[in-house]
């Protein structure tokens, strides 16, 4: 049976790390929400519908078979190794799953930069507010979370380019995800620093030649960023100098 992704239609959002990794193993899986019925589906999990053992917080949520998984994290955690996507030790796995986590962390100020106030206003009731937020994520947080990575992809032993051992684990995907929405959200910045992580360039790079990504990023699967998801284009929270 295919994996069921349940995540909200028409944007990419954290859906989306769970897609590329996916699409990179070459998995069968429905994209549930982006039939006509997905979204009262997916609400009808959330609302309890299916049980106790199947009710997640919110989507993003991957159903194989009777079991449901929420959570980015803990959903890469689980297909990591059925998708080949994580070493077989548990030391690998357990630090795969580390930095996964520390890129949910990266993720959510990434959100706060478009909505520090409250989720539930629109960000042109909070633009001042955003303003002030992304200057301080652009000058201090973004430099810190990539410095972090590109010292640990300058510091593999194993020599190969990837956060992990020598080969692509889905924390790489993840980060390739990150480095594109951030390019996307934050051009000036992103431009202006991206000689400084030579390592997380070429990690992009490379991520996005392999054959089944590169496939993925020209099909009507990959949707474009957007004013609607995580990574948001607002030319006044860039770099203004």
């Amino acid at each position: 049976m295919p994996y069921e992704l349940y995540y909200w239609d028409g944007i990419q959002g954290r859906g989306e790390f769970v897609r590329l990794a996916l699409e990179e193993a070459g998995a069968k899986y429905i994209d549930k929400c982006r039939s006509s019925t997905g979204t009262q589906a997916m609400m009808e999990f959330l609302k309890g519908s299916h049980g106790h053992d199947q009710t997640p917080f919110a989507p993003p949520f991957l159903k194989d078979g009777e079991l449901v998984v929420s959570h980015v994290a803990n959903i890469l955690s689980y297909l990591g190794p059925k998708l080949g996507l994580v070493a077989d030790d548990e030391k690998s796995r357990l630090i795969t799953n580390g930095l996964q986590l520390t890129i949910t962390d990266f993720i959510a100020e990434v959100h706060d930069t478009h909505h520090p106030i409250s989720t539930g206003d629109y960000y042109e009731d909070q633009k001042a507010e955003a303003k002030a937020r992304s200057t301080a994520f652009i000058r201090d947080r973004m430099p810190k979370f990539l410095g972090y990575f590109e010292r640990l992809l300058s510091a593999n032993p194993a020599g190969k380019g990837f956060l992990v051992g020598n080969d692509l684990t889905y924390v790489d995907l993840s980060l390739f995800q990150v480095m594109e929405g951030l390019h996307y959200a934050f051009p000036k910045a992103m431009g202006a620093i991206e000689n400084d992580y030579p390592h997380l360039s070429a990690l992009r790079d490379r991520v996005a030649e392999r054959p089944a990504i590169a496939a993925y990023l020209k099909s009507e699967r990959r949707l474009p960023f957007s004013e609607s998801g995580i990574f948001r284009n607002y030319p006044e929270l860039d770099l203004t100098s």
